[in-house]
């Protein structure tokens, strides 16, 4: 679907209507229609339209009423470099909040009410979870602003059509290349806190010996049993019949008459 309705689409519109003598400002405003049946056929088959194609709809319609009233091929181009530097602000804006933007995208993408999705959720507690996540936020946020400046420099540098190429082809190069280096860097953390956890394990008390360190047999002043309440025993003292200070009062004085 993607190859058809943002990708070969657009660029066959553009290149037929312009060969057929239309301006370019019309041909690039009729090259949108095809992404825009495309975002509403997704919307119909999964009978919602998320915030990607919301904010996609909002950028072809502002594109192409500024390409309209300004007759100027540049600045509808130009224009589609908006989209993208609000993502990657809100992106890099989302660290400091509760849970940053790549994280939500991730879960709704996923689905919040899937066994997966649910996990996902629940792993928020874990420290090293949401350091990752806000590093991979703010890895996202820092390549879509180098994204939005590459496209004006391509605008303002080549031809319409070059630039039309680099507007629909460069933003997959950056999304594939984003979601590889996201896959692998977490595949990295999820290693990284196996081991941390293993060699937590390894460092554990046994159970056993845990136990021996915390029990204490009853003390016993002239043979009567006397409970005590459990406490920390030093390891040297394991093994050994605990005296109550009691005792030790009694020997030193001899025998009770």
């Amino acid at each position: 679907m993607i190859a058809v309705f943002d990708l070969g689409g657009p660029l066959l519109v553009y290149s037929l209507l312009r060969s057929a003598g239309m301006s370019a400002v019309s041909a690039l405003v009729l090259s949108a229609v095809p992404p825009a049946l495309g975002i509403a056929v997704g919307a119909l088959v999964d009978r919602r339209l998320d915030i990607i194609g919301t904010v996609v709809l909002a950028g072809i319609a502002v594109g192409s009423v500024l390409g309209l009233t300004s007759h100027n091929a540049k600045l509808f181009l130009a224009e589609g470099s908006v989209p993208t530097l609000v993502f990657a602000l809100a992106c890099l804006g989302s660290v400091w909040l509760e849970r940053p933007l790549i994280f939500r995208m991730a879960l709704e993408l996923i689905g919040p009410d899937t066994p997966r999705g649910r996990d996902i959720s629940g792993a928020w507690r874990y420290p090293r979870f949401r350091r990752a996540f806000r590093i991979i936020t703010v890895a996202w946020g820092i390549s879509y602003l180098v994204e939005a400046a590459l496209r004006v420099v391509v605008v303002e540098t080549t031809s319409t059509g070059i630039a039309l190429v680099f507007s629909k082809v460069v933003p997959y190069v950056f999304a594939v290349t984003l979601s590889a280096w996201t896959l692998v860097y977490g595949e990295h953390e999820k290693k990284k806190a196996e081991r941390l956890a293993a060699a937590a394990a390894s460092t554990e008390v046994p159970p056993a010996l845990a136990a021996a360190r915390t029990e204490v047999p009853p003390a016993t002043v002239a043979g009567t049993e006397v409970p005590t309440a459990p406490r920390a025993v030093p390891l040297s003292t394991v093994g050994r019949a605990p005296i109550h200070p009691r005792a030790v009062s009694r020997d030193a004085r001899g025998p009770c008459p």
